[in-house]
């Protein structure tokens, strides 16, 4: 298969989730309890005050009106106006998509370079006491609770030890750096303000280790498994026969083919972190697209989690479309799959 083809059928893939999930959300959105325009104007307001706010939403046409004014504002890139806010909602996301933003990278490459060592030396080492190690973290990281290790290391290394920050993106008495991306790791060091860097990447290290701790221990799983996998094939005994070392014969050959599956499963976890760094960023005071929501159910302001939800699945197929490509790139051969 072509990338050229796999990018069109990806793209189609793209219009037929988002469809999907604005059909999920604008269901939900009108079947929990709440009236948006009570909420807007206060409980005291008069009952003409509440149908004319009722109205200035539009909540008094038919339900399939009421959806096609939504899609089609969604085709515009409009995901309506926050009712707490009083902003547009994809104005609101873009402010607070960064900090979710570096958090995730953050947290994703932790797993990656603590997981993947983790499973190539379990699979090397096989039935050692390396890889009893090895497989007993990975079952520890895939079986805590987030909450419980959130709270776990704020006590420990902040109420404790006092060694690192226990909230937020910088300490009080720091200034932002100067924005250029949103991105404090990055605008700091692109500002050359190493004191913003140091505090901002000292903030970031429970939530970012709290939030990779599980996808670790599947990681190292997936790669121990793929790696065994490829090593019994033909071609590593053939290459191991012929007298190639075996670290080589691991590194070189076994690994690129055993990555494949593991792209599928980082892809995955990236929307997952997307998706899963509420619950982080609620318990560090993270300010993010995780405490926005958040605020937003508390509010019942459906436009602002109608427009988060529809962002993440959003991110879910791009990233998808991004391991597809990867696929094609580590092994050529899939091309001619399908």
């Amino acid at each position: 298969m072509s990338i050229g083809s796999l990018l069109v059928r990806r793209l189609a893939l793209v219009a037929v989730v988002v469809v999907c999930v604005s059909v999920l959300t604008f269901v939900v959105s009108h079947v929990i309890p709440g009236d948006p325009a009570s909420m807007l104007v206060g409980q005291r307001a008069s009952k003409e005050t509440v149908q004319q706010m009722r109205h200035a939403l539009g909540l008094d046409k038919p339900l399939t009106t009421q959806y096609w004014l939504y899609i089609k504002a969604l085709i515009h890139g409009d995901l309506g106006t926050s009712l707490r806010t009083q902003r547009p909602v994809a104005e609101d996301l873009v402010t607070y998509f960064p900090a979710t933003l570096e958090l995730v990278l953050v947290a994703i490459s932790l797993a990656v370079v603590i997981g993947i060592p983790i499973g190539i030396w379990s699979a090397s080492r096989k039935d050692s006491p390396i890889d009893h190690i090895g497989r007993g973290f990975a079952v520890l990281g895939v079986s805590t609770p987030l909450f419980w290790l959130g709270l776990m290391v704020l006590l420990v290394f902040y109420g404790k030890l006092g060694w690192l920050p226990g909230g937020g993106r910088l300490s009080p008495f720091m200034d932002p750096p100067r924005p250029i991306t949103g991105l404090y790791l990055l605008d700091s060091l692109l500002t050359g303000r190493l004191d913003i860097f140091r505090d901002a990447l000292a903030h970031l290290i429970l939530p970012a280790f709290c939030l990779s701790f599980v996808h670790i221990g599947v990681f190292s799983r997936q790669v121990r498994a793929s790696l065994l996998e490829v090593m019994g094939q033909d071609y590593i005994r053939t290459a191991r026969a012929n007298g190639i070392p075996y670290r080589s014969v691991v590194y070189r050959h076994a690994l690129r083919n055993a990555l494949i599956p593991t792209v599928t499963v980082i892809g995955l976890a990236i929307g997952d972190l997307l998706a899963g760094a509420i619950l982080t960023e609620t318990i560090f005071a993270w300010p993010g697209m995780g405490a926005y929501v958040v605020d937003s159910i508390v509010f019942l302001d459906f436009p602002a989690i109608m427009g988060f939800t529809v962002v993440v699945a959003l991110g879910y197929v791009i990233i998808n479309l991004a391991v597809d490509v990867i696929y094609i790139a580590l092994n050529p051969q899939i091309r001619g799959v399908g």
